[in-house]
């Protein structure tokens, strides 16, 4: 049998992070549905702080499997100074280590018009 080849796209959802373990929880049921979803794309989770993994530790692991493109996406409701200054330069920074893979940014997640939706949809449910 042949073995299953190691997908070579990954998905990071980049988040704060905090002190209380059960912060993490609604990110981590994001990556599990997307991995039910897409198993042949790698998800895993990363935060700035507080929390581990942190988005080079998450890259790095990545990059050792073999991955050829990566796309971190911020699930930040609300564009901040660590969305507006602190991951560019993240970014950056993995770009420099990395230039086997291609790394993209999406927005933050709290930008987009359907969630913005979503939100308000499920804010005027009775």
């Amino acid at each position: 049998m042949t073995p299953t080849p190691l997908p070579l796209h990954a998905v990071v959802l980049f988040g704060h992070g905090s002190r209380d373990p059960l912060w993490r929880q609604p990110i981590e049921a994001v990556a599990a549905r997307m991995r039910q979803t897409a198993p042949d794309v790698l998800v895993r989770c990363a935060y700035l702080e507080l929390t581990e993994p942190n988005l080079p530790t998450a890259v790095a692991e990545l990059a050792a499997l073999g991955i050829t493109s990566l796309c971190v996406v911020p699930l930040f409701l609300g564009v901040g100074r660590h969305a507006r200054e602190d991951l560019p330069v993240l970014m950056q920074d993995l770009r420099h280590l990395y230039p086997q893979v291609a790394i993209s940014l999406k927005p933050a997640i709290g930008e987009d018009p359907q969630l913005i939706g979503l939100i308000a949809e499920l804010s005027l449910r009775p």
